[in-house]
């Protein structure tokens, strides 16, 4: 099917994609400062409080098989508007709910819609890509890290100046509620999408009826999944052990033990935004093998250097060769031939982010019965396995269905 949209409309359409993937991130990334305000509030204990977060996991887990059905139904602009007024309308109810059952109905809730908007926002950021001509996902993803900076950073930059904390939850969540509503109308419609999803995606050998009959678990997604798997599993394993790494390893003071965590994100979200770029000059091939191998090098370096200063430069090398590994996958992911995006970017999301998810207590217990450094390094190994992997069966996979 043919069609041709003015550059302006494709143009408006990847700026509107790009901030709901800030909105995202800044959702996701608010709720990260109201933690240890809910702990000492709702009285609860450390195991309390991991099973109170896993049902933010759960929910998120949930819907984002169910989103691609959504998607499919009533177009990704009308899920990412929905999913993105609930996060931002749930978010004040974090720091103000005293009930531990209000707290987990609403914890759940709002998963869920994290979970839904992440798989909407991708599946249209694929078609703008398409439309659009040029490698567009590694900024998408970068305006997420660039959220998720602001959100954890800029609500204790909001009470550090004496505003009340329900105020600056609130000043948040309006924000979100505004660029949600004004960028509506600058989203592809469902019919639009359709259209695009008719042009570029690959047509298949197999009939009509075999897409449909249990697509999203044919190779393809399963292979690109479990390669989501172990490079989100990754940035778990910074994201939740990088501070005790530094503090009980690296012998690092407390009050400076989240610095390797803000030297991963900000590596990570300066080459995001420089990334289509890098990503149009190289093939996604080298982008994905030496994404991996930079980032292994980067553990190595962490676990081994004798210096502070040489594991937060690993760290730093940790969120260079990650960064674009993730978008080049989902840009792949909406190119399967034969297979919709609205059914393979749902499965390879959830797949992804169960490493995410699940990774950090994987690795807990390498640490638990071994060490935290041979933890980081089972990471290092997955990541040249990803790099081996897909630097050997990556065009071959592309070119199958």
């Amino acid at each position: 099917m043919d069609m041709v949209l003015p550059a302006e409309y494709v143009s408006k359409a990847r700026k509107a994609t790009q901030l709901i993937f800030l909105v995202c991130g800044l959702g996701m990334s608010s709720w990260a400062p109201l933690i240890p305000l809910a702990k000492d509030r709702l009285a609860l204990n450390d195991a309390n409080l991991g099973l109170l977060l896993l049902l933010l996991g759960g929910g998120s887990m949930l819907m984002m098989p169910t989103s691609g059905w959504l998607v499919n139904r009533f177009g990704s602009r009308r899920v990412m508007a929905g999913a993105g007024l609930v996060m931002a309308l749930v978010l004040p109810l974090l720091l103000i709910l005293s009930s531990t059952t209000a707290m987990a109905v609403t914890l759940f809730v709002f998963g869920s819609s994290i979970g839904t908007i992440d798989v909407a926002m991708n599946a249209h950021g694929v078609q703008v890509q398409n439309l659009f001509g040029k490698p567009i996902m590694s900024s998408l993803h970068g305006l997420f890290s660039v959220g998720g900076l602001f959100g954890s950073l800029g609500l204790g930059f909001l009470m550090k100046l004496g505003l009340n904390p329900v105020y600056a939850i609130v000043s948040i969540a309006v924000l979100m509620i505004l660029i949600t509503l004004t960028q509506y109308k600058n989203l592809f419609p469902l019919e639009t999408e359709q259209q695009a999803i008719a042009r570029f995606s690959p047509p298949d050998e197999g009939s009509t009826a075999g897409i449909r009959r249990f697509s999203g678990l044919r190779a393809p997604v399963l292979y690109l999944g479990l390669l989501c798997f172990a490079v989100f599993l990754a940035e778990g394993a910074i994201l939740d052990w990088s501070a005790i790494f530094l503090r009980d390893i690296k012998g690092i003071a407390p009050e400076f033990a989240g610095a390797g965590y803000a030297a991963f994100s900000i590596a990570m979200a300066a080459m995001r935004l420089a990334g289509d770029k890098l990503v149009a000059r190289l093939k996604s091939k080298t982008v994905v093998v030496g994404g991996s191998l930079i980032g292994a090098a980067g553990l190595v370096l962490a676990v081994w250097s004798p210096w502070v200063a040489g594991a937060m430069a690993g760290f730093v090398l940790v969120g260079l060769g990650a960064a674009n590994i993730v978008p080049v996958f989902f840009s792949e992911a909406g190119r399967l031939p034969g297979i919709p995006p609205t059914t393979s970017l749902p499965a390879i999301t959830t797949i992804g982010y169960t490493g995410l998810l699940t990774g950090p207590a994987l690795l807990g217990f390498i640490a638990q019965h071994f060490s935290l450094s041979t933890a980081f390094g089972f990471v290092t190994l997955l990541l040249v396995t990803v790099a081996v992997s897909y630097g050997v069966k990556g065009e071959a996979n592309r070119t199958t269905a």
